[in-house]
């Protein structure tokens, strides 16, 4: 188990701020080389083409950082946070999606320009020629990945089928990389070119490799997880005790969560992402879920002994990226469950509580009086508060020091952005502000 880490980071560099900008060093690192290359490998057929060129070289410098944001790299994600890297990775999707359609228009009306042909029977001339009908496919992969991210359709789509439908940027990538060896020319100018080219597509393959299949494998197959007890916490809430060997050696902290799956008792594929309910320890991990869905539903049922796999664990929501030495939990529904875990964690400093719940949470009550804080219980409707329960009125006369601490919130989304807004509000410093969104999409 990673050990807790109560140093106050005053006046120095966070964790998540070295991790952006060692992200941004390798990104603007890379955009440099790529351009400097561009120039010096000189002009295409013509002013059009070349602009194609440009853009079809930057399409490909954003599809290896697409590679890099979900190759779950333990270092950056204990930094920066998965909900993080998901959403630049989307954002870095759309992007790549107008490059490339860029790339492609200008390609198609840069040879029209030089044949003098319409851009209709360039186009069908261009996908006679086995290198570029790999592009044209790469980008059609690129629309259709694009199309059923957007919120309304990803939102009326299973994840199971949106995951996989995700999964065809993989056969995108394919078609794109062989496309580029076929038809660049402004990596084969150069040893140095053709050198860079090929270490930085085998560093952004090696990283997705290695944090998405040999990291996950090696340890579950060095920890050998197993179940060890399924009790039902409420007639909807149910906790999964789960243990293994060498569980001292597990990088966890309270706060983060992991993907579980449990292939004795359902299939393979479905995986869900649930938190660290309790402190990880030597002695085993544990999981609590609210039936929202048939997979949690169906938690209660996972016999005792059955093997599971444990992808993980991941996520910056830990006091890894403390600065202060009083510290303001803020829960709401199942976003109690990493607190509780951060709860159990021996850190120093005041804790205060602010749990946003139906009704009373003795579990709650008990372990913030053994680590002597303070425990603010919201329940009721939000219209008898007469003010909301998270505006910046109600928030400072709860914890009238709250631009004093570290704040960290867990909760439904809704929830999450009420009290988000309201610490901007009071001007609680972002650097002593710690969200995270759970989830894979």
């Amino acid at each position: 188990m990673a050990t807790a880490n109560n140093t106050v980071r005053t006046g120095t560099v966070l964790p998540v701020d070295a991790a952006r900008s060692a992200m941004w060093a390798f990104v603007i690192a890379n955009t440099v080389i790529v351009e400097a290359l561009f120039v010096s490998a000189g002009e295409g057929k013509n002013s059009v083409l070349t602009v194609a060129k440009f853009f079809g070289l930057h399409a490909a410098l954003l599809l290896l950082f697409q590679l890099l944001l979900v190759a779950r790299l333990p270092w950056l994600d204990r930094r920066i946070g998965m909900d993080r890297l998901t959403v630049w990775h989307r954002w870095v999707g759309f992007t790549l999606l107008w490059t490339v359609l860029t790339h492609a228009t200008l390609v198609v009306l840069g040879y029209a320009t030089l044949d003098d042909a319409s851009m209709g029977k360039t186009f069908v001339a261009l996908s006679g020629v086995p290198a570029s009908l790999l592009g044209m496919l790469a980008a059609a992969v690129v629309v259709v990945i694009a199309a059923i991210s957007t919120r309304p359709l990803r939102r009326r789509l299973p994840y199971e089928v949106w995951h996989g439908l995700h999964l065809l940027l993989y056969v995108a990538l394919g078609l794109a990389f062989v496309h580029q060896l076929q038809e660049t020319t402004t990596f084969t100018s150069s040893a140095f070119a053709t050198a860079y080219w090929w270490i930085l597509w085998l560093f952004a393959f090696g990283a997705l490799l290695a944090g998405r299949v040999v990291v996950p494998l090696w340890r579950n197959a060095y920890h050998r997880f197993t179940v060890t007890a399924v009790v039902p916490e409420s007639d909807d809430v149910v906790s999964v005790y789960v243990t293994g060997r060498h569980l001292d050696k597990l990088p966890a902290r309270a706060g983060q969560f992991c993907i579980w799956r449990f292939p004795g008792h359902h299939h393979w594929w479905p995986a869900n992402p649930f938190s660290l309910s309790a402190a990880p320890s030597p002695q085993g991990l544990r999981l609590t879920a609210k039936a929202a869905g048939s997979a949690s539903a169906g938690l209660r049922d996972v016999p005792v002994g059955t093997r599971a796999y444990v992808e993980g664990p991941y996520g910056a929501f830990t006091s890894l990226h403390r600065t202060r030495p009083g510290t303001l939990l803020i829960a709401g529904g199942v976003g109690i469950t990493p607190v509780r875990a951060m709860l159990e964690e021996e850190t120093t400093g005041d804790v205060v509580v602010l749990y946003r719940v139906r009704g009373e949470a003795d579990a709650v009550r008990h372990l913030v009086a053994l680590r002597g804080g303070r425990l603010h219980l919201l329940t009721g409707r939000t219209a008898e508060y007469g003010t909301p329960p998270f505006g910046p009125e109600n928030l400072r006369r709860l914890v009238p020091d709250v631009t004093e601490r570290d704040v960290y919130v867990c909760g439904p989304p809704a929830m999450t952005a009420s009290v988000l807004s309201g610490l901007r509000e009071l001007r609680v410093p972002a650097r002593q502000v710690h969200a995270e969104r759970f989830g894979l999409a």
